[in-house]
């Protein structure tokens, strides 16, 4: 890697020029379907943005946001420095700690596929699959200057509007190859091993989003997944930072907040739809985990 200088923030911030041009106001974009996707924002703020983190590279060229896998006492500071990778699907809570509309924040995610890490990690480690037993939800490590390189080719592609299918998906096969290469690449490539650990916490977390409303015990969850109920656990919460019920639970509580938000249902109404029996119960697990009332936020 180059050294950590001039280098390096001439490229960030010619990224950033980059994001500049081809997003032009706030929002999230799907840039490259499958492919790329861009937050941009201009203001700051102290409350907190709940949503579940996709499985992706996440890089920042300017401004910054601090997060937290919710459940987590640990908070992160995301920025310029640094680059964070999600392996699964897990509940995270942020705001937005630096931007404005001279320097707006600016972030670049790639999604993460189980199938692309499986090929490309037969193509770097072709002496066998690494072992990796640091299984985790988030991974956060120093910037990389090739990933930056290889994210500008990307969007000079992408402003071009030329042979975008055809030069995109080998722009992002580079990304990842040099991620499976960084000091988090045994863990990561642990995506995309069949019946690995990392593979088989995936699938419970697919199973149990798609199902989060019914009544579900951890031995079931085990027995879907072919481990052992204290193995089950022991990963599952390595890699989402909370147990499976718990991870069932924030799953039922941002569905019945997306309800709320949209006034879709009322309180009672949201929280039988995603599984709960009690009003009361629901009302107080939702303030513990938003900080406000299900009432507040139908207003």
């Amino acid at each position: 890697m180059e050294p950590r200088d001039t280098s390096l923030n001439e490229h960030v911030q010619s990224l950033t020029a980059l994001l500049g041009e081809v997003v032009t106001y706030d929002g999230f974009f799907e840039i490259v379907e499958g492919f790329v996707n861009v937050t941009r924002a201009t203001q700051t703020g102290k409350e907190q943005t709940h949503l579940f983190a996709q499985p992706s590279i996440c890089i920042v060229p300017q401004g910054a946001k601090v997060f937290s896998v919710m459940q987590d006492d640990l908070s992160y500071v995301e920025d310029h420095t640094n680059m964070v990778v999600y392996s699964a699907e897990v509940p995270i809570s942020f705001a937005i700690s630096q931007a404005s509309s001279a320097e707006p924040y600016y972030c670049l995610m790639i999604p993460l596929h189980s199938d692309r890490i499986r090929d490309l990690s037969a193509r770097i480690f072709t002496q066998g699959m690494p072992r990796s037993e640091n299984l985790k939800a988030v991974y956060i490590n120093d910037l990389d200057v090739n990933i930056v390189k290889t994210s500008i080719r990307l969007f000079e592609v992408i402003k071009q509007q030329q042979a975008i299918d055809l030069l995109v998906p080998h722009l992002i096969d580079e990304i990842l190859m040099r991620l499976l290469l960084s000091p988090m690449g045994a863990s990561i490539a642990q995506l995309g091993v069949a019946d690995s650990h990392a593979e088989k916490v995936v699938r419970a977390i697919t199973w149990i989003k798609q199902n989060y409303f019914e009544t579900m015990t951890v031995a079931d969850l085990a027995q879907r997944s072919g481990m052992s109920v204290s193995s089950f656990h022991t990963h599952f919460k390595s890699i989402t930072s909370m147990s499976p019920l718990q991870y069932q639970k924030m799953v039922r509580l941002q569905q019945a907040r997306t309800l709320l938000k949209s006034r879709i249902r009322d309180v009672s109404s949201a929280a039988y739809e995603v599984g709960y029996t009690s009003t009361s119960q629901f009302s107080r697990e939702y303030s513990r985990a938003f900080g406000v009332a299900p009432s507040r936020d139908i207003l």
